[in-house]
């Protein structure tokens, strides 16, 4: 930088490289300016019309009483009637006409199916996974398997009534040793893998059908010969996974705790903390219009691949 200015009476700020580049002090353009004030009105304006100010536990309100929820609410009712306009006879046939005759009409169908995904989402997702997959032990219902039923009357009843399992702790009531225990989990896996007819299996088959009772509810060769809440053990998805607390658990540990605690087991009207717990609540009462939308989600779920 110069030592002196040789340019005194330019208007630059004594700031000078190189011997001649130097700066300028100029006033900024008139339409900056006024840009420049014009914004700094605007920002006047806006604090007093909308909400803005934040105070110690709420805010200004404004003088145009604008919010950002009750414009949401006011599109949302919009919405709301033309949705209501726009697909009154099909809601209504869905709310008159029974759910089996519902799924054989082919453009009904689409439109439950169509109208469930959000239902889905909020409701029955978070257990249940994305599309049915399931999440960790709790049931998929994207598959053939079914602890109820997979008919579309049956998915309603389950939806409307709600379902709680039920298993015997095998351990615990002193039925089975831990010996027996361990080879009854044996020819479960068994059972799953196909190889359940293998001589080395013949121990835990044995007490499956006799000391263990299995055989009444899960069926003499795995399959519950109707639905009564009992897994098909002949599935390549189990019904639980790990153990309480290590869901990474093998299967044979994961088995044998099933068969050792039971499912749904209480003692002076509270579940022991080791049993597995399988309980789905009514949505008679947790969904809006439940009437229509317990239909609507019945059909959903049948369609996701394993309906009957």
């Amino acid at each position: 930088m110069a030592q002196h200015n040789p340019w005194p009476d330019e208007g630059n700020t004594g700031h000078i490289w190189d011997e001649d580049l130097r700066e300028l002090d100029n006033p900024p353009p008139l339409w900056w300016m006024l840009a420049f004030y014009a914004g700094l009105i605007m920002i006047v304006f806006y604090a007093v019309y909308y909400p803005t100010i934040p105070l110690v536990d709420s805010h200004t309100k404004g003088v145009a009483g604008w919010t950002q929820v009750e414009e949401y609410k006011e599109d949302f009712e919009v919405l709301n009637n033309w949705r209501e306009r726009t697909f009154a006879a099909e809601e209504e046939k869905l709310a008159s006409m029974d759910v089996a005759d519902i799924i054989k009409d082919d453009e009904l169908r689409a439109y439950a199916v169509a109208t469930s995904k959000v239902l889905f989402g909020d409701y029955c997702m978070a257990c249940h996974g994305a599309n049915g997959s399931g999440n960790p032990n709790f049931p998929v219902l994207a598959d053939d398997n079914w602890l109820w039923g997979g008919s579309v009357k049956q998915i309603e009843a389950s939806l409307e009534k709600g379902r709680v399992g039920n298993m015997p702790a095998k351990g615990m009531m002193g039925n089975l040793n831990d010996e027996e225990i361990g080879q009854v989990a044996d020819y479960v896996i068994a059972l799953a893998a196909d190889e359940a007819d293998s001589e080395q299996y013949a121990a835990g088959k044995a007490i499956y059908n006799g000391k263990g009772l299995c055989m009444a509810c899960h069926g003499p060769q795995g399959k519950p010969v109707a639905p009564n809440g009992a897994t098909n053990l002949t599935g390549s998805i189990p019904r639980f996974v790990g153990v309480p607390g290590n869901l990474q658990a093998d299967r044979r540990d994961s088995v044998i705790h099933t068969i050792t605690y039971g499912v749904n087991v209480k003692k002076d009207g509270n579940y022991l903390p080791e049993t597995r717990r399988a309980e789905m609540p009514s949505f008679k009462e947790r969904l809006p219009d439940a009437d229509v939308n317990i239909k609507r989600l019945a059909i959903y779920v049948h369609e996701l691949g394993g309906g009957q």
